[in-house]
């Protein structure tokens, strides 16, 4: 069965969050799309954690906690982003990124 739970299977789904989240930076037309696709990046990297973690860790608190750190900086990433697309959209009128030229305060 594909979903057995070994390792390769978690590394595997990890990969494919890692490269949803690529693409959806390179190819991302508005900064809102660009955060979806960093929080896929960073749940991708957690999952990374959690799997090394249950698989191959004498410790199982060690993955968790670099997860749970994974979540606090993805959190306060969004926070800082949602701040960031707001102050953009007040001056611009818009969030797409080839329409802010301009940069100074």
């Amino acid at each position: 069965m594909i979903l057995s739970g070994c390792l390769t299977t978690y590394l595997v789904i990890a990969l494919f969050l890692l490269v949803i989240g690529l693409y959806g930076m390179i190819q991302s037309n508005s900064l809102i799309g660009m955060l979806i696709s960093s929080e896929l990046i960073l749940n991708g990297a957690g999952l990374n954690f959690m799997a090394f973690n249950r698989f191959l860790s004498p410790d199982p608190a060690i993955g968790q906690i670099f997860t749970l750190f994974i979540m606090g900086i993805a959190a306060a990433e969004a926070a800082i982003v949602v701040s960031f697309v707001l102050a953009v959209y007040r001056r611009f009128k818009s969030i797409e990124p080839a329409k802010v030229d301009e940069l100074h305060g």
